[in-house]
């Protein structure tokens, strides 16, 4: 996994090529990122299947519970596939935009 640390998020990289072994490497090492608000960022996965990208659910719902962002990029699915559980947007610069937001919305007790 490669970890990029920004001001108020970290950005997660899977190095490998299989994006349900990344999901379960992230749920094992959640204990050690579960303070911090991340970016899944899993853009080289331009054929994502909805299943691929409900492996996160969990993981995700266990993270937003902690009063944490959880934020997946990835541009290869329609929107309207993508439940309203999951973040997902299509570019970096949309989750930290995102990420910015809930921190607002945390900030003022919503």
């Amino acid at each position: 996994m490669k970890l990029t640390e920004k001001e108020n998020y970290l950005i997660l990289e899977d190095e490998k090529d299989d994006v349900k072994s990344f999901a379960s490497y992230l749920a094992f090492k959640h204990h050690e990122l579960k303070d911090k608000n991340l970016v899944v960022n899993i853009l080289k996965y331009n054929k994502l299947s909805l299943e691929e990208l409900l492996v996160f659910l969990k993981l995700s719902d266990k993270h937003r519970r902690g009063k944490k962002s959880f934020v997946i990029v990835n541009d290869s699915m329609d929107i309207e596939q993508i439940p309203n559980e999951l973040m997902v947007v299509p570019t970096l610069q949309e989750a930290e935009d995102v990420i910015q937001m809930e921190e607002i919305e945390r900030d003022l007790g919503f």
